[in-house]
C-alpha cells in the first residue's frame, strides 16, 4: 500500500484535514531530508521521506477542530494512535515514528507526571531517521500558515513550555541536525 492509498483508507470523509496534513508533512519531510543530507548522515532517505509523510496520520482520529480533527480523542494522542494504524497495515517501522515524534520525545516521566491519556512506555526517537523527522516536525504547525519554518527561538520556547526534559531533548536534536 503506497502513501496515498494509506491516506485514502483514513481520510477518504475529510479532505479537508488530508490537505493540512499533506502539506504540513511534505514540509517536514523537506527539512528532516535537508538536515540529513546537510550533514552527509548515511541515513535510510526513503524511509524517511514515507514516515516523514505518515508521521501525523493519527491526528484523523483526534479531536481538534481548529484544523479539522473531528475524532473524539485528545490530541496528544495522535502519535500513538498513527502507530496502531500504521502497525495495522504492518508498517511495523513507519508506525514506530508516529508514536515517538510528540514534543520532543516522550519519556514514562513526562506521561506519568503530566497524567498524559498515554500507555507507560518510552516514547523518544531512537534511530538517527525518527529523530530526523522529530526534529523537523517541530518546525511547522498544522494551522496558520503551514508552509513558513517557524523560528528557533520559537522552538525552544513551545519546547520549555513542556518542561525542563522536554527543551533538554530537543537541544539534543538540534545539536544532531543543525545546519
Amino acid at each position: 500500500m503506497n502513501i496515498e492509498e494509506i491516506f485514502n483508507k483514513f481520510y477518504s470523509d475529510n479532505p479537508g484535514l488530508l490537505a493540512t496534513v499533506l502539506t504540513h508533512s511534505g514540509c517536514v519531510a523537506r527539512k528532516a531530508l535537508g538536515c540529513l543530507r546537510s550533514r552527509g548522515y548515511d541515513a535510510d532517505l526513503d524511509f524517511v521521506y514515507e514516515a516523514a509523510m505518515l508521521h501525523d496520520i493519527g491526528v484523523v482520529r483526534c479531536d481538534a477542530p481548529s484544523i479539522l480533527c473531528f475524532g473524539s480523542l485528545p490530541y496528544i494522542c495522535h502519535g500513538v494512535q498513527g502507530r496502531e494504524m500504521l502497525d495495522d497495515l504492518g508498517l511495523h517501522r513507519h508506525a514506530l515514528v508516529c508514536e515517538r515524534h510528540t514534543g520532543s520525545g516522550l519519556t514514562v516521566d513526562d506521561i506519568i507526571a503530566q497524567n498524559l491519556p498515554l500507555p507507560h512506555r518510552d516514547m523518544t526517537p531512537v534511530s538517527l531517521e525518527e529523530k530526523a523527522i522529530c526534529y523537523a516536525d517541530k518546525f511547522f504547525s498544522k494551522s496558520g500558515n503551514l508552509t513558513q519554518e517557524k523560528p528557533l527561538e520559537k522552538v525552544r520556547a513551545q519546547m520549555a513550555h513542556h518542561g525542563a526534559g522536554a527543551l533538554s531533548r530537543f537541544e539534543e536534536l538540534h545539536r544532531i541536525f543543525n545546519f
